[in-house]
């Protein structure tokens, strides 16, 4: 039984491997139908982007160092796939992002990942100051920062591969903080879990936001796909998603025009503040699970935005460390972490690609358990402390 690490990019030691890869000879004992391999997208937008696919035998991830470490999709060996069709044809490099153009949408530019965090200093709508400044862009700035570490670990005594990279949001005069991020895969599955620790390298306080904007497109989301959740309290974050309060769990089909609804929910967890939601196909034969603390990502938010699929049909389902209003909103309300210097927040949160109708049922009456006796209470409007 052992541990064995590989460095594949380090900035500091001027190491950067252009051909790495794994597979069984590497690991004799591991299991014989997995691997590892990175490489360098080439042509168009995407010229640059370094990728580290892992196969689990199962499921490929495709993991985006160059992009914060997000995740942009997952694929089976028959060709399904996780994930959505974005307009954006990426992963895109984030040189061509424009993260502070004056509208503070410059990160829309950049969007087609199946799971991309938004952090760590806002991860929100934009915000202005009086003089209608930029203060913060939309969704912030990690997705679009480059990991100056990162490395591969295989522990075969667990049977898992983790890919793990180190990425750095700071700025001279303002805040310094880090991401440790970690995505772990068994072999064998079909699903991965994020390990994340966020450090204040800095010498004063600083002010944390974390969102795992995780999206799913077609064909798992269609006309009756359903969110299954155990939900204390729901609110529609506008007077136009307030007018669809009553479906806000259900899925359309796609609709050209359509607007987005977003959603603001409080989760019920068990006793150790462990909860989970489902994305039900509307066949019920496949979907989606993700599993997190409430006492890491107490927050909740559910997107829809069911527009034509050329133009992006696709939900979001969001745990995060507050709701994706503009930062100064959320400041006021108290949902903005505060990290002494030194100091680190740390979350989990497992995404849990489901292939068969027994495994969906099987989430579904877990999540039934949590629910127990407790009826949700539903607002018809936005809830004041929850909307700006």
């Amino acid at each position: 039984m052992s541990i064995k690490s590989w460095s594949i990019t380090d900035a500091e030691a001027d190491l950067h491997q252009e051909q790495f890869s794994l597979s069984p000879t590497d690991m004799p004992g591991f299991g014989d139908n997995w691997g590892v391999k990175r490489r360098t997208l080439r042509g168009g937008l995407r010229e640059g982007v370094d990728l580290i696919e892992v196969d689990t035998g199962r499921m490929r991830l495709a993991i985006l160092p160059t992009r914060g470490m997000g995740i942009w999709r997952a694929e089976t060996n028959d060709g399904q796939m996780l994930g959505w069709e974005s307009p954006v044809h990426g992963p895109v490099h984030p040189q061509w992002v424009p993260l502070v153009e004056p509208s503070g949408l410059g990160w829309l530019e950049g969007f087609d990942e199946l799971m991309v965090r938004c952090g760590l200093e806002n991860n929100g709508a934009p915000a202005f100051d009086d003089q209608g400044q930029l203060l913060y862009p939309l969704h912030g700035r990690v997705a679009n920062r480059p990991a100056q570490q990162v490395s591969v670990i295989l522990d075969d005594r667990a049977g898992t591969i983790t890919v793990r990279g180190v990425v750095e949001e700071t700025r001279f005069h303002f805040q310094k903080l880090r991401l440790t991020a970690s995505v772990t895969l068994a072999i064998g599955s079909t699903s991965f879990t994020m390990d994340d620790k966020i450090e204040n390298i800095g010498g004063t306080e600083a002010g944390m936001q974390m969102l795992y904007h995780t999206n799913f497109g077609e064909p798992m989301v269609g006309d009756g796909a359903q969110l299954v959740a155990p939900v204390r309290e729901v609110a529609p974050h506008d007077p136009h998603a307030a007018a669809a309060i009553d479906s806000w769990q259900v899925y359309g089909p796609p609709t050209a025009g359509a607007a987005e609804q977003v959603f603001f929910a409080d989760l019920i967890a068990d006793g150790n503040n462990q909860t989970q939601v489902l994305l039900k196909a509307a066949d019920g034969a496949s979907g989606a699970a993700m599993r997190f603390s409430t006492a890491q990502v107490p927050y909740f938010t559910v997107w829809k935005n069911m527009v034509a699929s050329a133009d992006g049909y696709v939900t979001g389902i969001e745990p995060g460390t507050n709701f994706p209003n503009p930062r100064t909103f959320e400041t006021e309300q108290g949902r903005v972490v505060k990290l002494q210097a030194g100091e680190a927040w740390t979350a989990q949160v497992s995404v849990d690609w489901l292939k068969s109708a027994a495994e969906v049922t099987a989430v579904e009456q877990a999540i039934g358990k949590l629910q127990g006796s407790v009826t949700p209470t539903v607002h018809s409007q936005p809830k004041p402390e929850w909307t700006p």
